[in-house]
C-alpha cells in the first residue's frame, strides 16, 4: 500500500549551476511525485533542464539546490552524497555514460552490489547472474572483461546501463534519454529491460526523453512537458501523442510570454 510518504517527491525545487558569470537559476519550482508503481516520462526541448533535473536529483556536485525539497519515502536527499542517495534507493542512467579505463565491468558491477547491499555477493552466483543479465540485454559474456564504456558503441553504453538497473534494482530509476543514439533494435531492447524492472510493481521509473518513439514500448503512466525549468503541462499517453504531432513550440512561446 502507498503511503503519502512513499515515492520520489519533488517539491518546488530550484536549482542554480555554476557558471564563469555566476550562479545561473535552471530549475524554477518543480512538483513531481512519482510513487511505487509508476512510470512518468518527462519530454521537453533541449536547454529546458530535464537533464538539470536528473542530475539534481542523483546529487552531481555542479548542481546546487537553492530551494525545494526532495524526499524519497520520506528521506530528504538535498545534503546527502551522491553515494548515500544510491544506497537509499536511487538510480540514475546517464545520458552520457563516462569512461572507467582499467576497471571490468565485471568489478565495477560487484563493486557497486557491494556498496549498496553491504556484503560482497557470491562470487559463483554473482557471474551467473551477471552473464544473464547481459544475455538478456544481447551482450555477450565477454562483454564483463571489457573496460568500463571504453570503446562501447552507443547502444553498447545504453545497454549496460540497463544491465545495471537490473542488477542493483533500485528503488526508482532516472533514466536520461536512455532512448539517445539508439537504433531501433537496441531501443527495444533496452526498452525491454525498463519495462521487466517496471514489472516487479513496486519500483518508480522517470524517463527523460525528446522524443515519443521509446513510448511505443514503454507505456507511461504520467507524461509531464518540461520548458523553462518548469513543468508546464502533465497528462497520460495522448499528451506525448500532442506532442510528437505539435512539437513544443506553444510551450515554449508561453513560457517566454509569462
Amino acid at each position: 500500500m502507498t503511503t503519502t510518504d512513499s515515492g520520489l517527491v519533488i517539491t518546488d525545487l530550484h536549482v542554480s549551476v555554476e557558471t564563469e558569470a555566476g550562479p545561473k537559476p535552471i530549475l524554477k519550482g518543480v512538483d513531481l511525485a512519482i510513487r511505487p508503481g509508476q512510470i512518468h516520462a518527462i519530454m521537453g526541448p533541449n536547454g529546458s533542464g530535464k537533464s538539470t533535473l536528473a542530475y539534481s536529483l542523483a546529487g552531481h556536485p555542479k548542481y546546487t539546490i537553492t530551494g525545494g525539497s526532495v524526499a524519497l519515502d520520506g528521506l530528504e536527499l538535498a545534503g546527502l552524497s551522491p553515494d548515500a542517495r544510491a544506497k537509499a534507493g536511487l538510480f540514475l542512467a546517464m545520458q552520457y555514460p563516462v569512461e572507467v579505463p582499467g576497471v571490468s565491468v565485471a568489478n565495477f558491477l560487484r563493486t557497486a552490489k557491494t556498496a549498496l547491499g553491504g556484503a560482497a555477493p557470491s562470487l559463483r552466483s554473482w557471474v551467473k547472474e551477471v552473464d544473464a543479465a547481459l544475455g538478456r540485454l544481447q551482450l555477450d559474456s565477454e562483454f564483463s572483461s571489457r573496460s568500463v564504456n571504453e570503446g562501447f558503441s552507443g547502444g553498447e553504453k545504453k545497454r549496460h546501463e540497463i544491465v545495471q538497473l537490473e542488477l542493483l534494482n533500485p528503488k526508482y530509476a532516472i533514466l536520461d534519454e536512455t532512448d539517445s543514439g539508439l537504433d531501433i533494435d537496441a531501443l527495444r531492447i533496452v526498452a525491454e529491460g525498463v519495462n521487466r524492472y517496471a514489472a516487479q510493481g513496486d519500483r518508480g521509473v522517470l524517463l527523460i526523453t525528446h522524443y515519443t518513439r521509446i513510448l511505443r514500448y514503454i507505456e507511461p503512466d504520467f507524461v509531464h512537458v518540461f520548458v523553462d525549468g518548469r513543468i508546464a503541462e502533465e497528462g497520460g499517453r495522448e499528451l506525448a501523442d500532442q506532442l510528437e504531432e505539435n512539437g513544443y513550440e506553444k510551450y515554449v512561446k508561453a513560457a517566454a510570454a509569462s
